[in-house]
């Protein structure tokens, strides 16, 4: 179902009352600039005119000049690069605004670090009040060993802890956490997750995966007014970087429809300053398609009708689910998830979902997560017969070099975040052989066998910077500097193929293309200007690159200083 008016309508009716009465000037014109339009018609031009929220017109300055009324807002762009606003097909939206008020722990260099920067933060809270997010990465210390509660145990009595990887894969909880979770030695394990335990069998802290979920439930969900403060955060984060639409990947099942109902509150009052798809959990499909919500239900500015599984964890934590061990721990080939763990009703979830109508997006890193989800999506539409389905793999990390065709063939969107590339290019070697590198964030290969790219971040697991993923994609030069030339330099892409993958490839992911992702007479006026001409400058430049404008609907949202 779809609500939004129609685009075709609105213009033939702008153009129609042109003839009828004195000309129509736009709202708003940007002129003198490079325009990057997506729209194969007319790649490139120097300015554009805004009506309403529409795109009114593109074309040379001269052209748009003449449409700039009295009343007019007239932006000069002395030459600089205009583009789509850029979509985020991955985010956590709340989970990522909420984090930004919490204690961060992304960049600390040691297990010293860490530890000193949850003691200070735990002096600024409330006793009792939990303290979360944090998203540390333990491959930044040296030695990369995971941390354990005694490390933070003093430091925190009065407050429970329970800061997460960056992968969102992997947790440690204090000892308090613990206690309040009733988590002893003789807790057994779960289908999907690991709780790691020392040489005695004691809990050390650390919790992966569905095991995450057994300090999870002793978790306080956050009131509406925190909701809201996370939202309103990761909006401004969102409008700084250019980012005009996001798809969320389900957040807390306690807290799912409470951020709906605020996504929705703000949308009433004119302040959802971020396209919003939100994506709900798989096995609560029926929740859906019941009252008959199919894919893309709702707006422009707000709509559902996906749906998130999780087919294996992550390759940071180890639970990457893969067809051959890992090189650092060889007795293991990492772990399906909890869903995956029960096939049958996995696939049962993906097939009824999908003969409803409704859109599906599965988790799947490892190659073995990647092949099975891939077999689930072949056989549910070869059950359930043709339709524009447009079923989604995240991540689609490490493939099997015979899986890479069948994305396009099956036409399977990869829906991948090209800034976990330069991050776990510093250490996969160590976990992972050479012959299965050649095929980690194949991006070069898939878009020669012809699959459509939709790209993101995972935030806040990696920044909501879309130039990063950009020039992530296009240098793959590794964060710790080691790999100049490229790591797996033969999966680069180009420039125009990362915005591509981040505006076009991104809008269709979402069942979006005809009214976004591109510049175009008649789609929404969503545009972001760039302090660098990106397809025309070393790529090693991008990342230096500066967002300065950031327009939605029509309106400045943000702009640089």
């Amino acid at each position: 179902m779809n609500l939004r008016p129609s685009v075709a309508l609105y213009f033939c009716l702008a153009v129609s009352a042109t003839h009828l009465s004195a000309q129509i000037f736009a709202d708003t014109v940007l002129i003198d600039g490079k325009v990057w339009t997506e729209n194969p018609q007319q790649p490139e031009a120097e300015a554009v005119a805004i009506l309403g929220n529409r795109i009114f017109q593109v074309g040379s300055t001269v052209e748009i000049r003449k449409l700039a009324g009295p009343a007019t807002k007239v932006i000069e762009l002395g030459g600089t690069r205009v583009m789509p606003g850029f979509n985020d097909a991955h985010v956590h939206f709340v989970d990522g605004g909420a984090g930004l008020a919490s204690v961060q722990l992304g960049d600390a260099n040691s297990q010293e670090e860490f530890r000193d920067r949850i003691s200070a933060f735990a002096q600024t809270q409330p006793k009792q009040a939990w303290i979360l997010n944090g998203w540390w990465d333990h491959e930044r210390w040296t030695p990369a060993q995971l941390p354990t509660h005694r490390l933070i145990d003093d430091s925190t009595p009065e407050n429970p802890v329970f800061v997460e990887r960056l992968d969102g894969h992997m947790a440690i909880a204090n000892a308090l956490a613990m206690k309040l979770a009733g988590i002893t030695r003789e807790t057994g394990d779960i289908a999907g997750g690991v709780i790691v335990r020392d040489a005695q069998g004691n809990p050390t802290g650390i919790f992966k995966d569905a095991a995450m979920d057994l300090i999870r439930h002793s978790i306080p969900p956050l009131s509406g007014g925190q909701l809201r403060a996370a939202v309103e955060a990761a909006e401004t984060y969102a409008a700084e970087n250019g980012v005009t639409s996001v798809q969320e990947m389900t957040v807390d099942i306690s807290t799912e429809a409470a951020a709906l109902r605020v996504y929705e509150q703000l949308l009433h009052e004119g302040r959802l300053r971020t396209r919003m798809s939100s994506n709900l959990h798989l096995p609560a499909w029926k929740q859906l398609a019941e009252p008959g919500i199919q894919a893309n239900f709702g707006g422009e500015t707000l709509h559902i009708g996906g749906l998130k599984g999780f087919a294996d964890g992550s390759l940071g934590s180890t639970t990457a689910w893969f067809f051959k061990p890992y090189l650092d721990a060889p007795d293991s080939t990492g772990i399906p998830s909890d869903e995956l763990s029960k096939p049958d009703q996995m696939y049962a979830n993906i097939a009824g979902a999908d003969k409803a109508g409704l859109q599906i997006a599965i988790h799947a890193i490892g190659d073995r997560a990647i092949n099975t989800i891939l077999n689930f999506y072949e056989r549910a539409e070869k059950e359930n017969g043709p339709a524009d389905r447009r079923f989604r793999i995240e991540h689609a990390q490490h493939l099997l070099k015979s899986d890479i065709p069948r994305f396009a063939a099956l036409h399977v969107i990869a829906s991948m975040q090209p800034y976990h590339a330069i991050d776990d290019g510093r250490w996969a070697a160590k976990r992972i052989d050479p012959e299965r590198i050649k095929t980690t964030y194949a991006f070069r290969s898939l878009l020669d066998f012809g699959a459509t790219l939709a790209f993101g971040s995972d935030w806040p697991v990696a920044p909501m910077v879309p130039l990063m993923g950009i020039y992530a994609a296009v240098t793959r030069r590794t964060l710790d500097g080691k790999n100049p030339g490229g790591w797996v330099p033969e999966q680069k892409i180009t420039v125009a193929e990362s915005v591509h993958a981040y505006t076009v490839g991104s809008a269709f992911a979402e069942h979006q293309e005809s009214v976004k992702g591109s510049l175009a007479r008649g789609k929404l006026a969503d545009l972001v200007v760039l302090s660098e001409d990106i397809f025309h400058i070393d790529p090693a430049e991008i990342a230096k690159t500066r967002v300065e404008m950031t327009i939605l609907d029509g309106t400045v949202i943000y702009q640089r200083r």
